[in-house]
């Protein structure tokens, strides 16, 4: 039984220290950051109400200066961010009025952005890199659902400073006609709760 023993405790020693250097490894040798993981922990910080005028180009009818509030939750553990968007003072009550919901996700190297819109679609749109970090583009990838209300199709998400953010949306009315939304937005809440908290 002694010779068993002996391998066993080498084998136990050895378990022992290379379990205690993966533990004790420096930080420095952990891999840095990509810039998708970056950018997206700069969208991050956007948790919480943010209030603004909906700016629109080419104006629209019952849209130009209406205000808007926007919240911002982080979800599934760090994982996911939700995107609600509503007018001001509005009750809560889908079969009225448009209460749009974005969740953006980070999948490997890339931010995923799905819009669950009023128009009955979901247009998805992966960003693309950001050097800053600061500034998160994403471009139309692909949709489920139909287009003929339209559909949502560039987003854009510049981070200013903790209070200050702006967010561009472009929208594609039917027959492929632009029209874009500038969000210019100061924050008013710092914790992102549901909307259904307003």
């Amino acid at each position: 039984m002694r010779s068993l023993r002996t391998p066993l405790s080498v084998f136990m020693l050895g378990f022992a220290l290379a379990a205690f250097a993966q533990t004790d490894a420096p930080k420095s040798a952990q891999p840095a950051p990509s810039s998708a993981q970056k950018s997206f922990d700069a969208l991050k910080t956007l948790a919480g109400v943010w209030g603004a005028k909906l700016a629109v180009d080419p104006p629209q009818p019952d849209w130009n200066g209406q205000q808007m509030q926007v919240s911002m939750r982080i979800t599934s553990r760090g994982n996911a961010l939700v995107h609600e968007m509503y007018a001001a003072g509005a009750p809560d009550d889908p079969a009225k009025y448009d209460h749009p919901l974005t969740m953006l996700y980070l999948d490997g190297d890339r931010i995923n952005l799905v819009h669950y819109c009023d128009a009955g679609n979901r247009p998805h749109m992966v960003a693309r890199p950001s050097p800053d970090g600061k500034t998160v583009e994403f471009d139309f990838a692909d949709l489920t659902g139909g287009t003929k209300y339209g559909h949502m199709h560039h987003a854009k998400f510049t981070v200013i400073d903790a209070n200050h953010h702006t967010e561009d949306w472009t929208y594609m009315m039917p027959g492929d006609k632009p029209v874009h939304v500038h969000l210019d937005l100061r924050r008013t809440e710092k914790t992102g709760g549901s909307a259904s908290g307003r």
